[in-house]
């Protein structure tokens, strides 16, 4: 019964989120450029409402010009791009009106304060005046003190910064984020992660490109990795991390060890080079742990102590990549 109600509560939280409005559909996006470089193959993709979604990929791999495509500022040269069943050539100006940008290059007028950046920005996009809609923005950027600093007073984390409140003066629906955290100290980082959480929170539907893949793995529902102008994969971050992931048993023992027993052989175990830990690397699949100390046991090999390393999202990434290379 208990088995049963468990698998029932899993297919609907399946449904659930499989039935999810899509914020983004892309649809056999490609992109070549003048000079005969093909910068997307064919990109088909959907993300979910209200989702963080990681794009990952090498320099170069297509991610910016995907993000750049879906905002309106890259021609795509076939394919289609709706946000909110809106497609972005047809109704440039209702898809641009929901989207915020923050780009990876800090493009912002070295002579304005902070808060003139802000207000600009939002008259720019066509919105009516709201200082109490900037002036919270800036609190929740922690740039309260830099208020009406010129721009080229800051420090490149706090630009950074301004970049993100820059994006959110539009009160977007979707809001990408590529590469927001180059350049920022860790405790600034912290605070951009914070805020970022709260958007989600509030419905906001982000689409995140970074190297700090650790972020990713943390924040990201689902994650797709392009390389080569291909969508390699999308899948939700668990999934991907079980599938995809392995499992590493420490096992430290009491007493040195020079070679693994015969009857300990199936298991494909490896010794430390010092003799004083045994390893053995698993996943979800073929987890024969309860075997393995009941063997332990009757090869008369004492345990002392016992560790689990779990594989990275950055090291399934870079497997990916390289396999695909």
């Amino acid at each position: 019964m208990e088995k049963k109600l468990t698998t029932s509560l899993s297919l609907l939280r399946h449904n659930i989120y499989h039935t999810l409005m899509d914020a983004i559909t892309i649809s056999h996006l490609t992109k070549t450029y003048a000079n005969g470089k093909t910068a997307l193959k064919n990109i088909s993709l959907s993300v979910h409402e209200g989702e963080l979604f990681a794009l990952l990929g090498p320099n170069g791999a297509g991610k910016t010009t995907l993000i750049g495509i879906i905002c309106g500022v890259v021609k795509k040269t076939s394919g289609s791009a709706i946000v909110f069943e809106h497609d972005t050539d047809s109704a440039w100006r209702k898809t641009r009106s929901i989207i915020g940008l923050v780009p990876q290059e800090i493009t912002l007028n070295p002579f304005d304060t902070v808060w003139e950046t802000l207000s600009f920005q939002r008259g720019f996009y066509g919105k009516p005046k709201n200082d109490a809609l900037i002036e919270h923005i800036i609190k929740s950027l922690a740039l309260e003190d830099k208020k009406y600093s010129l721009v080229r007073e800051l420090s490149g984390g706090m630009k950074r910064r301004v970049l993100i409140g820059k994006a959110l003066t539009n009160e977007p629906k979707v809001l990408f984020l590529d590469e927001p955290s180059a350049g920022v100290d860790v405790e600034l980082r912290q605070g951009m992660w914070d805020l970022i959480r709260n958007l989600k929170q509030q419905g906001v539907t982000i689409v995140l490109t970074t190297h700090y893949l650790e972020e990713a793995e943390t924040m990201a529902d689902r994650i797709g990795i392009i390389n080569n102008g291909t969508l390699e994969l999308v899948e939700t971050t668990s999934s991907l991390l079980q599938t995809m992931g392995n499992k590493t048993l420490i096992i430290e023992l009491q007493q040195p060890l020079q070679n693994i027993p015969t009857s300990l052989a199936s298991f494909g175990l490896k010794v430390s080079s010092d003799g004083t830990k045994i390893l053995y690397t698993y996943n979800h699949h073929n987890a024969r742990t309860e075997v393995l100390f009941d063997a332990l046991q009757h090869a008369n090999i004492p345990i002392r102590d016992i560790d689990t390393k779990t594989t990275s999202l950055e090291e399934i990434f870079v497997k990916i990549i390289r396999k695909n290379s």
